[in-house]
């Protein structure tokens, strides 16, 4: 049987910010414990994946880059660390998944369909991923957790439609890239800050004009902005940056 997606509360942090399980004494510290719906984990790969050649942090006017590489140490390590402790939670799980190739994913979400409070899975993907693959992972990964696609905002708006028509449960709003230059040499990776929130704003207006449930982020920093999120139509709002805490195995 099919889980349901649900937000008992509509905030929850992003992808990448808090580790791969509930630190109920950081979330505490961070005053957001009351205010979590769900409990989004770090992304995680089927198998261990190393951080970046060069990682680092870059900031640009209004915000910063960030590369890391995602570095993980897969999905079976994860689990066994981590499992008990989402069993336990009193937060329900979204795993964040790398989607790059839709049979992994499809071996990842039926691991995970054995975890009782993973409430449901959201799927990150490389950047450039073609949409044909992204309805793949649809058609192979559909079972008893609800599918959240990750998505920039060009193929939200693009593509939204058709995933959920076809059975997602939502989609959420993935972090934006870009490249900056750090002394001589251009660096790319994720962009995060308060300047992406006028982009992100707009793309869930829009969003909401075609009916789309979408899951809004980027650049939330204050109450009021998760209000005027949810105001401009978002079905949840996840926080990013603002709560970062560097990746733990």
């Amino acid at each position: 049987m099919k889980r349901d997606l649900y937000f008992s509360k509509p905030i929850m942090n992003a992808a990448g910010t808090l580790g791969f399980s509930p630190d109920f004494r950081i979330l505490k510290e961070l005053g957001i414990l009351d205010y979590l719906g769900a409990f989004v984990t770090n992304p995680i790969s089927l198998r261990p994946r190393l951080p970046a050649t060069q990682p680092g942090m870059t900031q640009f006017p209004g915000g910063i880059l960030l590369h890391t590489g995602l570095p993980n140490p897969g999905l079976s390590s994860v689990i066994k660390k981590h499992g008990a402790r989402w069993d336990h939670s009193e937060i329900p799980v979204i795993a964040h998944l790398m989607s790059d190739d839709p049979e992994e994913t499809r071996k990842m979400t039926r691991s995970l369909e054995n975890i009782e409070n993973v409430m449901a899975v959201e799927l990150g993907f490389a950047p450039h991923t073609s949409s044909d693959v992204v309805l793949s992972t649809l058609q192979m990964c559909a079972g008893e957790l609800p599918l959240i696609f990750s998505l920039p905002a060009a193929q939200v708006l693009s593509l939204g439609a058709k995933l959920i028509q076809r059975g997602a449960d939502a989609i959420s709003l993935a972090t934006p890239r870009g490249a900056v230059m750090d002394g001589d040499t251009l660096v790319t990776g994720r962009l995060y800050g308060q300047s992406i929130f006028p982009h992100a704003l707009e793309v869930i207006h829009a969003a909401k004009k075609i009916g789309l449930p979408l899951i809004g982020a980027g650049g939330v920093w204050t109450e009021k902005d998760a209000a005027d999120m949810l105001s401009a139509g978002a079905l949840a709002v996840q926080v990013d940056i603002k709560l970062w805490k560097p990746s733990e195995s």
